[in-house]
């Protein structure tokens, strides 16, 4: 058994990782910002009353990542992984078009470059104490073929892109040093999904994405620390 922390975990890919690692027979501490409307959750949370603990957690604000690690912290006395999910496209919602040249400013792409990249470093930094006692412990970040800078040629979505391509490097720092601790950190395009982020239009489902990182993150062994792959195991550009 396992035991497992999922950030974003009341819908999409976080949801679909909680519901897995669940039948599996984990132990899920499932965290997202508003555990009380989080309904699909709180179904999972009664079919396994033993297995899921709901965490509230904003990863943008560090007094939350703190709590929520307090509440983690009061149940086990180590991770063997944590799933870096959490993630907006756009500071207005999944479906609202990002802003383009003309319209670009400060706050919100300050606001995205903290939700997507700053937030997934710290708490990977907050739960370290939980994953250094794990048993052969993996840090998971959800990133995105957006995230790769040699292949924007075209020009890719300004803020998300490029929070994306900031988590990468966050990332790869963090395996350089998690590594002393037997701890592998990697990163994960988990493709087009049709998630409310990735629309109806894309051509991978949840259940696919997941059933394929899942396989990927099982197949992990200290040799993959600090690589970026897809959700079937390839490599990724940076």
């Amino acid at each position: 058994m396992k035991r497992v922390l999922i950030t974003g975990a009341n819908r999409g890919l976080g949801l679909e990782f909680t519901r897995r690692y669940l039948e599996r027979g984990d132990q899920v501490f499932a965290a997202c910002r508003r555990p009380e409307s989080a309904r699909q959750l709180q179904e999972l949370k009664a079919a396994h009353p033993a297995g899921l603990t709901i965490v509230g957690m904003d990863v943008g604000n560090i007094d939350a990542i703190r709590k929520s690690h307090a509440v983690v912290r009061l149940q086990v006395d180590g991770l063997e992984l944590l799933i870096n999910n959490a993630g907006v496209y756009s500071v207005h919602g999944s479906e609202e078009p990002t802003k383009r040249l003309g319209e670009l400013d400060f706050e919100d792409a300050l606001q995205v470059l903290q939700v997507n990249a700053v937030g997934p470093l710290i708490v990977a930094q907050q739960y370290l104490d939980l994953l250094r006692a794990g048993t052969k412990a993996k840090i998971v970040s959800i990133s995105s073929g957006y995230g790769s800078i040699s292949a924007n040629t075209e020009g890719f979505p300004y803020y998300y892109s490029a929070s994306k391509a900031a988590m990468n490097m966050y990332m790869r720092s963090l395996a350089a040093e998690t590594k002393q601790w037997g701890i592998t950190t990697v990163l994960l395009d988990p493709g087009w999904v049709s998630t409310e982020m990735g629309g109806h239009d894309a051509p991978v489902t949840p259940e696919q994405a997941v059933d394929g990182m899942i396989q990927v993150i099982d197949g992990l062994k200290p040799r993959d620390n600090g690589r970026f792959l897809d959700w079937k195991g390839a490599e990724q550009t940076w």
